[in-house]
């Protein structure tokens, strides 16, 4: 047999000698074959060519709760109206660890994986740029709140453009992935309208701003929910979640054959 017969998440481990000939020992990746949804990837995943672990449950539980913390302060939750506390897990979780996470997707042949994790990676680091006063970057604006507030939702509804486009990108994933983005999506959408209708304070709007961190609550335990699915196996876990393709995808019309 030739080794291009074999996965490509196969390889040659041992030769042993027998006295027919020459026994090859092939070592397998059990998760060669894993719905892609698992990996942040969409449809079904061709076996990677390099033996690394699967960086998106890592990148997704940054997101997550960086996410998590965030919102709870944007909802005011216990009455909190001051989440500066969320600026350290801005650079060093939903930032730095994001950002590793996000490269080595790149690694891993993932460009979407790549492309989602590294860059909302840049945006909690420019959050906590914009929240570090070291930066300078809110006081330079001195009293002019009006115009503060207007960059502030210009910064938040391009955020809200580039997540559009990767919700179009899950169309044809799974369910859980989706409904990650599109909560995501109307977050940033809501959060940059609170910023376009300020109080007479120059704060955000309120109402508003509450119901973009109820979004960004779902976005959240959505991004906990795929890391989860990623990181559960018979193996290690009594409770494991299934990928969920969406109706019209690939992955759930192979399903409903194999089943049918």
């Amino acid at each position: 047999m030739r080794t291009e017969d074999f996965p490509r998440a196969c390889i040659h481990n041992t030769f042993m000698p027998h006295d027919d000939g020459i026994i090859v020992i092939i070592f397998c990746r059990r998760d060669s074959h894993l719905p892609a949804a698992n990996e942040l990837l969409l449809g079904l995943a061709s076996a990677p060519s390099r033996r690394f672990a699967n960086p998106a449950p890592l990148g997704l539980c940054a997101f997550g709760l960086t996410t998590f913390v965030l919102s709870l302060g944007n909802v005011q939750a216990r009455g909190v109206t001051n989440s500066s506390v969320v600026i350290g897990l801005a650079y060093f979780y939903g930032g730095f660890i994001q950002l590793c996470a996000g490269m080595w997707e790149m690694v891993a042949e993932n460009t979407f994986g790549a492309t989602a994790l590294s860059s909302f990676a840049g945006f909690w680091l420019a959050f906590g740029a914009i929240e570090t006063d070291a930066f300078g970057i809110v006081s330079s604006y001195g009293d002019d709140l009006t115009g503060l507030n207007d960059m502030l939702a210009f910064f938040l509804i391009a955020w809200f453009i580039f997540t559009f486009g990767l919700v179009l990108c899950t169309l044809r994933s799974t369910v859980a992935l989706f409904l990650l983005f599109f909560t995501l999506d109307m977050a940033f959408l809501l959060l940059g309208i609170g910023h376009f209708y300020p109080t007479d304070a120059g704060a955000p709007n309120v109402g508003v701003t509450k119901a973009g961190g109820v979004f960004g609550l779902l976005a959240a335990f959505l991004a906990w929910y795929n890391a989860f699915a990623g990181l559960a196996t018979k193996e290690n876990s009594l409770i494991t979640v299934r990928a969920i393709p969406m109706p019209w995808s690939t992955a759930y019309s192979a399903g409903k054959s194999k089943n049918g």
